[in-house]
């Protein structure tokens, strides 16, 4: 392999150290040279200058955990270029595995320019990115506490459950504050329901009447308390993210226009993808790194599993959530895309193409900074018109009809 930089390093990274190799050309011959550093400040300021000093222009490192982060943080700027590289695009080849080969072929092949860095954002999106992820998973929480709550109602033989559609709303929770308190009169309780849930008294007084004991008290307080916890730092950090959003309110403001897409969603998306879609030369790039592209393997003129690729998480999860809600939306290009796909490659398959649909939208829309336009739910009938036609008369005539067709008067 023929060399393309004169200087680079390759970091072996660790919980507890770092291995680097330094890799530059010497009249044509090759020379390295391999120190290992600690991994706490001191010792990653002590690297940095030392690969300085050693006139180093690139570095690369594999994307190892969360231990990558603090490295990359405090080599930041100092270097022409910085990768953070795909652990399984620069597997160890086969022979003796140790950190001192891996740190050498790392800077091996980022001498010879046979690496591709990692989509790392810069550091106001990285910001937003912690609390966007940080938010999710406390939402996932206040959700696993929610279903408790659920089970420890069933086990009372509550089925609350059976007639609200949220537990936890405003009825359901002044309900769940009286059980707390002592009161298990069926009657009382269904009185404490509001607005539309009081259609259903009668419904109400059989659910709630069941055997709520001390016990089950106990466990429906603590839960309330947890519940209530979770909402105040979904909250603040909310708040927070309205702050660190400010500079991106407009790109939030054009993606909430797309249906499905809420306040918070695009706020996840921004979080993982930034505003600027350079890192992306397509939208087709873009779904793959997402994981909302089928897979392609084909060996011998054989297809195998077709499957989706492991992407970014978190933003396959939004655009999922995202493409759910769009699917129930009227009169819209995405609900009747769905119902189009659903027909033909069931529920899952429609709802993962109408994410990676949604993804394209979003990726143009943040590229080209355009507003969002709704095509309609009938376009692909004006889009196949001819061809609907075509399959209505077909199918009349199968059934023994005589079929004029007369253009309706405008």
């Amino acid at each position: 392999m023929d060399a393309i930089l004169s200087c680079v390093a390759g970091l072996d990274v660790h919980k507890q150290t770092v291995v680097a190799c330094v890799r530059w050309l010497d009249q044509g011959k090759v020379r390295t040279i391999v120190k290992t550093f600690g991994t706490v400040t001191r010792d990653l300021l002590e690297l940095a200058d030392w690969l300085q000093g050693r006139g180093v222009s690139h570095v690369a490192m594999e994307s190892t955990g969360v231990f990558w982060k603090p490295i990359f943080h405090l080599l930041e700027g100092r270097f022409q270029e910085i990768l953070l590289v795909n652990a399984q695009h620069i597997k160890q080849v086969p022979g003796r595995k140790t950190d001192v080969k891996d740190c050498e072929w790392i800077a091996q092949l980022l001498q010879c320019g046979l690496l591709r860095g990692s989509f790392v954002p810069p550091p106001e999106i990285r910001r937003l990115r912690d609390l966007t992820r940080q938010r999710t998973q406390l939402v996932g929480d206040r959700a696993r506490v929610a279903n408790r709550i659920q089970k420890v109602l069933e086990d009372a033989n509550i089925k609350l459950a059976s007639v609200a559609t949220d537990v936890l709303g405003v009825s359901g929770r002044a309900m769940l504050e009286a059980m707390v308190a002592g009161n298990d009169d069926p009657e009382q309780l269904a009185d404490l329901a509001k607005q539309r849930l009081r259609q259903k008294l009668p419904e109400l007084r059989q659910a709630l009447q069941g055997k709520v004991t001390s016990h089950h008290r106990f466990l429906l307080r603590t839960l309330l308390k947890q519940v209530d916890g979770l909402d105040q730092l979904i909250a603040e950090y909310s708040t927070q993210i309205d702050e660190e959003m400010i500079p991106f309110a407009a790109a939030r403001t054009r993606l909430t226009t797309i249906p499905g897409i809420s306040k918070r969603t695009a706020e996840c998306m921004i979080a993982e993808l930034g505003i600027r879609m350079e890192q992306f030369p397509t939208e087709a790039h873009l779904a793959s790194w997402a994981g909302l592209c089928s897979g392609m393997n084909e060996s011998a003129g054989k297809k195998r599993s077709a499957k989706t690729r492991k992407g970014s998480r978190w933003l396959r999860t939004a655009m999922v959530q995202a493409a759910w809600a769009a699917s129930h939306t009227k009169n819209t290009y995405f609900a009747a895309q769905y119902k189009r796909l659903a027909k033909r490659r069931g529920a899952k398959k429609a709802l993962i193409a109408l994410a990676h649909t949604m993804l394209g939208v979003v990726y143009h829309m943040l590229k080209r900074g355009t507003d969002f336009q709704e095509l309609g739910g009938d376009y692909f009938e004006h889009q196949n018109k001819d061809r609907i036609t075509r399959h209505l008369v077909e199918r009349l005539q199968r059934l023994g009809h005589r079929v004029v067709l007369e253009p309706q008067n405008a």
